[in-house]
């Protein structure tokens, strides 16, 4: 399995260069042929030609058996080829080897020469299966009438040889092309699949539980990129996992405060005599309102649950959005001022329906307003506005508080993150409230300086229901 990638590479390589080296080689052949073939026939045609012009000048008013038996070296003097005198109606007269068996292997006749002058033909004897070229031209007389016909016939058996060794040349050099492609895409591949491997190994080893290994970044390129990217995942991983050990550490936390109140407060009022009644009614305060505090703890934990898992569902109506926001800041007023917090409160007066979950739009302001509260100091202010911009609603929640480093701003919404600061506690208000949000298809957004303060605004959309119910199916 390891070899596939390495194995496809070698074989698309050599697939490459063999098609490309054959094409090659079968353009080069079918050159070389007509180089050969080309030499031949016009080395024939010129001692064809002068043949026939010392005819013309000297023998023209010989007649053809005159030229036969007299003056036919006049047509072979100068040239190494099989000569051939035919008659007008193309039988052989004449053959310069003393051939008995000489054949007209093409058809000669005079339409033949209207277009050309002289006549080229090549292929085998049928005799003696040997490969000739021949040209043949026209015997004419003094009146320019047709007398008869001269043919030149040379082999082609030295050309095909020739040719022959160059194919074998050209087969010899595409296999030894084809073996240093071989050895040249093993090389090459091994080089490509190695970092494959190794990432895969390091992969593996994620998988396993061993996020603290790393891939090596060998180049500038994808498959560098590859290891850039599985690092930063696997320092993701890291992070992930420390923010998730430190929320569980954090909710443990949580739980065992109001627990071990609850307890110390439960043996306290066990022993207690029954005419102390102050001491009686101040525990059972207590351990209510640290029933009340795990009880919010407990419903965040099982809504966080519920909107990482998706099976969170929304009951939306249309109501007085400006109402619910009257409600939660009258909600949040006395904790406002327990903290010495002065809160501004500043929403239109005008009535806007909005079709949307109630419940869940009230969670997400006590949310904000909480965390706005919680991370001021004494005799600072958290403002709350909301207001419409075109199909909008823009609740804005601001504050003089400690804010955030650039660090927690990038984080302060994913899961679990508490950041750096003591007052932070399950990580989870935010999140939740960016989830909120999300399901009204509207959009959270927070602007933070550390030591100034921190704004977060929400955009939700005005949606009536058929509209909503269009979106959703």
């Amino acid at each position: 399995m390891k070899n596939r990638i390495g194995k496809r590479l070698v074989k698309s390589f050599l697939i490459i260069i063999l098609i490309t080296i054959s094409i090659i080689d079968i353009f080069l052949l079918v050159g070389f042929r007509y180089y050969y073939y080309n030499n031949i026939s016009n080395e024939l045609k010129s001692r064809l030609e002068l043949s026939l012009d010392i005819y013309e000048k000297d023998f023209s008013n010989n007649s053809l058996k005159k030229l036969i038996y007299d003056d036919n070296q006049i047509f072979f003097s100068h040239t190494n080829a099989e000569v051939q005198i035919l008659s007008a109606n193309g039988k052989v007269l004449f053959d310069s080897i003393g051939k008995t068996d000489t054949l007209n292997l093409e058809n000669i006749n005079k339409d033949s020469f209207k277009k050309s002058n002289i006549l080229t033909w090549h292929g085998k004897n049928p005799n003696t299966g040997e490969s000739i070229m021949s040209v043949t031209g026209q015997i004419l007389d003094e009146s320019g009438n047709t007398i008869g016909y001269l043919k030149l016939i040379s082999s082609l058996e030295d050309a095909n040889r020739a040719i022959y060794k160059t194919m074998i040349t050209l087969i010899f050099f595409t296999l030894i092309v084809a073996a240093i492609t071989a050895v040249v895409s093993m090389i090459f591949s091994r080089s490509l699949v190695k970092p494959i491997l190794e990432l895969t190994d390091v992969a593996n080893q994620m998988l396993d539980g061993n996020y603290e290994v790393r891939a090596n970044i060998w180049q500038d390129d994808e498959i560098g990129e590859l290891a850039k990217t599985l690092n930063s995942m696997s320092d993701e991983i890291i992070n992930k996992d420390k923010i998730k050990n430190d929320f569980i550490s954090s909710v443990s936390h949580e739980l065992r405060t109001p627990l071990t109140s609850i307890k110390g407060w439960a043996v306290v009022l066990k022993d207690a005599d029954k005419d102390e009644k102050e001491l009686i009614d101040d525990g059972l305060n207590i351990i209510e309102n640290e029933v009340d505090r795990l009880t919010k703890m407990v419903e965040d934990l099982l809504d966080f649950s519920r909107y990482i898992s998706g099976r969170i569902s929304l009951d939306k109506e249309i109501f007085n959005i400006t109402k619910t926001c009257e409600d939660v800041a009258k909600q949040m007023k006395p904790r406002a001022n327990n903290n010495k917090i002065e809160l501004i409160v500043e929403l239109t007066e005008e009535i806007e329906l909005i079709y949307a979950d109630e419940n869940r739009i009230k969670q997400l302001l006590i949310n904000l307003l909480d965390n706005a509260i919680k991370f001021t100091s004494e005799n600072g202010w958290v403002k709350f506005q909301m207001y419409r911009k075109d199909d909008n609603i823009i609740i804005l929640v601001s504050d003089n508080g400690v804010g955030m480093s650039k660090e927690d701003l990038a984080h302060v919404k994913e899961k679990f993150y508490k950041g750096k600061h003591s007052k932070s506690h399950s990580g989870i208000g935010l999140s939740i409230s960016d989830e909120i949000t999300n399901l009204h298809n509207g959009k959270l957004e927070i602007f933070s300086e550390e030591n100034i303060g921190t704004t977060i605004k929400v955009t939700l959309p005005i949606e009536n229901p058929k509209e909503a119910g269009e979106k959703e199916a």
